[in-house]
């Protein structure tokens, strides 16, 4: 049964633990790797006020987003500005060496567009991009390699953004980026913890070790850490476009680097190269597309449409899931709902969904209410399903979800990072965007500042069933799919009511969904629904679980039914921004996971 939803998400904040902030003042630490001089934004998970929101994981990139806002900036234009200060705070999993996908919404025509600015495989790439002598690749061999780097997207998709929705130039929105990495950020645990994870692949490659490794040794919590080299090219980008990447000296120093690695000789490291080229720059578009849309409860869900997978996946489970009273289900019920929902959506996602300019992506059938219908029948109170679990066929939807031959998910990487701002005229964007995996490639361009992305290996090395075809294999000019999926959702008047998102790979997708459900369906403060402990099921025998799951009692229960579980100890770092009824903006990020997220106002409510 399709149940209406009350209006009840605008009044779900008053219950919240409300800390309101406005933004702080940037870092003024003199440039250099030393003792921190100044004091760094506090983090706040939540926040409520006028004049537009901004959601992030770090709390200087949250206040540049702030400062553009109050400057005359729209969502977009902060959008960019906090992301851009990610590629300084966050290097790890963001910047202009990487692309991710853009999802606003215009409040004057009260719609939501999108931008694909996925990075792309080189023309020369066919589907044994990954095989050597016969033999798919060792991962290890392909992450930290030349091979991994897929053209850059971010840039292209800051232009694109800025050019059709913005209202300032790329240049202005730009500036507190480019400050804060002059003049430097505080580190804190989180940095040092992931350079520590990344020392080893950092030390082959001289100027990853020189940037990020001061003095040779880890950055220390506490100190003040700058990059000139990245504030140096955030000028050049502002004098000169995203077009000295696509077609200038920043450009032929990105293919330089991925054709011939910079190791140092005395790693006795083989980095393999790229096929990385110029026209591989020139030749590339970030792509303005449709969203993906489905409806629940009444609500009109937006998401990104492949390329990536987000969109499609979040967008089947719930309508799975909206066949089922999660409000009034107990804990262990939504909890087994949900996990059997991601495991058939996951199911559909790996068979179907590839990059739509080389594959027939069944796009609309993949969210029908019909097909939705033909696979959650299979959910049962008292059993759970095995995985792998065999797809079903959305262009033909069988009676109760017979489907073709089973596959299983293939690895994606597990980092990235999500903003979402909102402004004072009322548009949205919620923005995920990656290197890949924590550390990208490891390569640094040299004099650059910047790391380069190790996306491509989101491709399959190869079919993950050679009976079954893989939509996901390389190709010339490609997208690998991803699961990045950022999201919006609408009342009935087009309204926003939430916009959320979340960093994670494949993780990604469970994510959004399990925050969703904990806001739409359970109830929960939007700062409550990002906290809540996570289940992430992917078409796998077991589901993964954070401690305050894989810990209680509830995973008793839901073994009792046939589910088992493996303990991950943090999933995702969820953003997200509500609009209230009587017209201000909360913004919520992390209590905990990632050290805890930022989360701003322009004008904090009283």
């Amino acid at each position: 049964m399709r149940r209406p939803v009350a209006r009840k998400w605008a009044v779900l904040a008053v219950s919240a633990a409300v800390v309101s902030v406005g933004a702080a003042a940037p870092p003024s630490a003199p440039p250099g790797h030393g003792p921190a001089t100044s004091t760094t934004p506090a983090k706040v998970p939540v926040a409520v006020g006028h004049g537009g929101a901004v959601a992030s994981v770090d709390a200087d990139a949250s206040a540049a987003g702030i400062e553009v806002l109050r400057k005359g900036g729209n969502a977009v234009d902060a959008a960019v500005a906090t992301a851009a200060a990610l590629g300084v705070t966050e290097p790890y999993s963001s910047g202009v060496g990487g692309g991710g996908y853009f999802v606003y919404y215009d409040a004057r025509s009260r719609t939501v567009h999108t931008i694909d600015g996925r990075e792309t495989a080189p023309l020369t790439a066919d589907k044994n991009l990954f095989v050597e002598d016969g033999k798919p690749l060792a991962f290890a061999d392909a992450v930290t390699s030349g091979l991994g780097v897929g053209t850059p997207g971010t840039p292209a998709t800051w232009q694109t953004a800025l050019d059709r929705w913005g209202r300032q130039h790329l240049g202005t929105v730009l500036a507190p980026a480019e400050r804060l990495a002059r003049k430097g950020f505080t580190v804190d645990e989180t940095f040092r913890s992931q350079t520590a994870s990344n020392e080893a692949r950092f030390r082959n490659f001289p100027a990853t070790a020189k940037l990020f490794l001061p003095g040779g040794r880890l950055p220390v919590v506490g100190s003040t850490f700058t990059n000139p080299d990245l504030a140096r090219t955030y000028r050049e980008l502002a004098r000169k476009g995203v077009g000295a990447i696509y077609r200038g000296d920043l450009g032929e120093d990105i293919v330089a680097t991925v054709r011939k690695p910079p190791v140092d000789p005395a790693s006795g490291y083989n980095a393999r190269p790229g096929e990385l080229s110029r026209k591989d720059l020139t030749a590339y578009r970030a792509k303005v597309q449709a969203p993906t849309r489905t409806t629940y409860r009444g609500l009109g869900v937006y998401s990104i449409a492949p390329s990536s997978s987000g969109g499609t996946t979040v967008g089947e489970a719930l309508n799975i899931l909206e066949r089922s009273n999660l409000s009034k289900a107990s804990r262990t019920q939504y909890l087994h709902r949900y996990i059997e929902a991601s495991r058939i959506a996951f199911a559909d996602r790996g068979r179907w969904v590839g990059d739509p300019a080389f594959e027939n992506v069944p796009t609309e059938e993949l969210l029908s209410k019909r097909f939705a219908d033909s696979r959650g029948c299979l959910i049962k109170d008292d059993a759970v399903l095995t995985s792998p679990l065999a797809p079903g066929d959305p262009r033909h939807p069988a009676a109760c979800g017979a489907g073709g031959t089973a596959a299983p998910t293939t690895y994606e990487g597990e980092n990235t990072t999500h903003l979402t701002t909102a402004d004072k005229w009322g548009n949205v964007v919620s923005y995920t965007l990656t290197i890949e995996q924590t550390g990208g490639s490891g390569i640094t361009v040299p004099g650059r500042g910047f790391l380069l992305n190790n996306e491509l290996t989101d491709f399959s090395f190869a079919p993950a069933n050679p009976a079954v075809h893989d939509p996901n294999l390389p190709g010339p000019g490609k997208r690998p799919r991803s699961s990045i999926s950022p999201t919006i959702v609408l009342d009935k008047q087009n309204r926003p009511v939430v916009a959320v998102g979340s960093p994670g790979g494949a993780t990604i997708i469970t994510t959004v969904l399990q925050t969703l459900t904990n806001f739409l369906d359970r109830g929960m403060p939007l700062v409550d629904a990002i906290a809540a402990p996570r289940a992430s099921q992917r078409n796998a025998a077991k589901t993964e679980l954070e401690p305050g799951l894989y810990d209680s009692a509830e995973r008793a229960r839901l073994e009792a039914l046939g589910h088992a579980f493996s303990l991950n100890p943090e999933i995702g770092a969820a953003t997200g921004v509500q609009r209230l009824s009587d017209g201000t903006w909360l913004a919520a990020a992390e209590k905990v996971r990632r050290g805890g997220g930022s989360a701003m106002v322009v004008r904090p409510g009283r």
